[in-house]
């Protein structure tokens, strides 16, 4: 099996207090990996590694064949980014946001490739808009279209689903689940363990620092990784 993304030993301090306590996690190719877990568990730090934005104390982390800590610009160009931040400027239109990003990465046929996403997350009626202008629904699929506009083979989702009413988080599954022409390897985080389950191949519980638990989705319900998560986190969902 070829592994998309290879996490071995991974610890991550804030002052004295240890936050990521040895995370060892493999992602195949093409799979979709979503990571639940409590409220300071350290999702949001894992991710944040994992894009570069945080370095850890110790451990090694390979992306799409490059090392984390010697090839970090070659992993920033495997990767897009998806969080409830949007990283977007909100005085500039959606077209004007894309073809920004599209610039900063080199893309081929710019223009060809911003307006196919556009069409894609369902916004060409809305492409010369302010971004500050738009719903926290209709930025968020700005967000998506931003993370795949140099066609990534990786996405790294953090909490993606937040601040989002149920008809845009089904929204954004279905953009992400059939969004583009190749199968990409996901790792998203979420409190939201039905919505993760959903748009998922396996599912970890990251609690206390710690990977407790993986599973292939066909295998549990949600009731039963309910049950299962609440037991290894003592939290309630």
């Amino acid at each position: 099996m070829s592994w998309a993304i290879e996490i071995s030993g991974i610890t991550k301090y804030y002052g004295n207090n240890l936050v990521l306590k040895g995370i060892d996690l493999q992602v195949a190719e093409g799979e979709k990996l979503t990571v639940v877990g409590p409220n300071g568990a350290g999702k949001t730090t894992l991710l944040k590694i994992l894009a570069t934005i945080s370095r850890p104390a110790s451990g090694t982390v390979t992306i799409a064949g490059f090392d984390l800590r010697e090839q970090a610009v070659h992993v920033r160009r495997n990767i897009g980014v998806i969080s409830h931040q949007t990283y977007l400027y909100n005085d500039l239109s959606v077209l004007e946001n894309l073809r920004f990003f599209a610039r900063m990465y080199d893309v081929l046929d710019a223009d060809a490739r911003v307006e196919d996403l556009v069409q894609r997350v369902g916004l060409k009626h809305r492409m010369h808009d302010a971004v500050g202008t738009l719903s926290r629904g209709m930025q968020q699929r700005v967000c998506i279209a931003r993370a795949a506009i140099h066609n990534p083979p990786v996405l790294l989702l953090d909490e993606p689903d937040t601040g989002l009413d149920q008809q845009a988080s089904e929204l954004l599954r279905n953009v992400l689940l059939g969004f583009d022409d190749q199968r990409r390897t996901v790792i998203m985080t979420t409190h939201n363990l039905e919505l993760g389950l959903r748009m998922c191949d396996r599912v970890a519980i990251l609690a206390r620092g710690k990977i407790r638990h993986v599973e292939p989705r066909e295998s549990t319900g949600v009731d039963g990784f309910r049950r299962t998560y609440d037991e290894l986190t003592g939290a309630q969902t």
